[in-house]
């Protein structure tokens, strides 16, 4: 038996630990076996369901455009078969609940009567909505799985899931979870040798782990018409890495908040299920009214660690006046509007709201504009263009779970 000192007991023997040391090293002997690579079996549903919902998310949800994208895509890739045809695809989807088809009213002065004029309309569902933000998710952040209760670590140390590498004496009242069995065991041979094995109180140590924190996170999103210039679309990427983090956030960190706003020439907040449907509009970039409203949100929430993430092609061109009115400027950055963004940015530095702005946009102006707005708030900026915009944002959002801001 094992002695735990009088207090401390435990039913683990010698024999037992040799056992699967012993197995281990087996296991360890045995190597690894290198097989080609096999593609995992996937339906015809599952093929075209991948394809699908890549293609409503590019049409922000109209599920008409993206079956005709599909039927494209079909006729030159020959992605069904005769006995799976696209029809086939639609009728699982509603059968799996993805989809659903109501009848909207017609048009009242067209020709029928009744239910006659009504159209069929085919939307998406909740269930739907979440299957797309978990794509989100896996695309940009990859396969990452549930973990417990998503707390995130700080350099704090404390309570928590995160081990520090560091390890102190067993005290009265630590979790036996957090007990460094290998150490603990070590500590044993070398304390009361190998003959008569004894584990006593004072041979226990338990590794450190960094204290547990909540972060409160608003997500502003441009969508100016300036996001779909040129030819690019800059929406798309945006929108997948909003609903990546929400996925993200609600699997891995559930007792975190995210808010989600958007801005054009006026701000307001969107909910996650609302993110599938984004379109850009006609709209100017009013920066100062989206920086108003986060901080608002943020002013509600009680947790200390807040923060601001912002996509934006980084070109403010619009504030609404004290009469309702609209100050807008195109033609390069306006002196007044660039000096109300950095008026801003220095508030949320005095209620320390950090801003970190992921620039999708190269201009050298702008970037400049981007530069001296971090340095005003003493936030950070990623110049990242589209590509790789979901990695930094999710690197940057698990590096400052790592810090307590006071």
């Amino acid at each position: 038996m094992v002695f735990l000192g009088p207090k401390i007991c435990s039913y683990f023997s010698i024999f037992d630990a040799f056992a699967l040391l012993l197995s281990m090293s087996n296991l360890a002997r045995r190597g690894f076996r290198f097989t080609p690579y096999k593609a995992p079996h996937q339906t015809l549903f599952e093929r075209l369901f991948e394809v699908f919902k890549e293609l409503i998310t590019h049409t922000s949800g109209d599920f008409d455009e993206a079956i005709d994208w599909l039927r494209e895509l079909d006729k030159e890739y020959e992605l069904t078969t005769e006995d799976y045809t696209i029809e086939d695809f639609i009728e699982d989807l509603k059968s799996k609940d993805c989809v659903q088809e109501t009848l909207e009213p017609g048009d009242p002065e067209g020709e029928g009567e009744g239910d006659a004029s009504a159209k069929s309309v085919v939307n998406l569902t909740a269930k739907m909505e979440r299957l797309i933000r978990q794509h989100a998710l896996d695309q940009i952040f990859g396969k990452l799985k549930k973990a417990g209760t998503g707390n995130h670590k700080t350099k704090k140390i404390g309570l928590g899931d995160e081990p520090t590498g560091d390890l102190r004496a067993y005290q009265f009242g630590d979790a036996l979870s957090s007990i460094d069995i290998t150490e603990s065991f070590k500590n044993a041979q070398i304390n009361h040798g190998m003959g008569d094995f004894n584990l006593s109180e004072q041979d226990l140590v338990v590794s450190e782990s960094h204290h547990q924190a909540q972060m409160s996170t608003v997500l502003m999103i441009d969508i100016s018409h300036s996001m779909i210039l040129y030819g690019e679309d800059r929406i798309t990427p945006a929108k997948k890495v909003a609903m990546a983090l929400a996925e993200l956030i609600s699997t891995r960190y559930p007792k975190d908040s995210l808010d989600i706003l958007v801005f054009g020439n006026d701000a307001w907040p969107i909910s996650v299920a609302e993110l599938p449907y984004l379109k850009v509009g006609p709209y100017h970039t009013n920066t100062v009214a989206g920086l108003s409203l986060a901080m608002d949100m943020l002013r509600r929430k009680r947790n200390t660690n807040r923060q601001i993430f912002m996509i934006t092609d980084g070109k403010p061109s619009c504030l609404k006046l004290a009469d309702g009115s609209y100050y807008k400027n195109s033609a390069g950055l306006d002196s007044h509007i660039v000096e109300q963004c950095y008026n801003m940015a220095r508030q949320a530095h005095k209620l320390h709201i950090p801003i970190t702005t992921f620039m999708i946009a190269q201009d050298p102006y702008l970037m400049q504009f981007i530069r001296e707005f971090t340095a005003a708030n003493k936030g950070k900026a990623f110049y990242t263009g589209l590509k790789g915009l979901g990695d930094m944002i999710f690197e940057d959002y698990e590096s400052n779970r790592k810090k307590r801001i006071k």
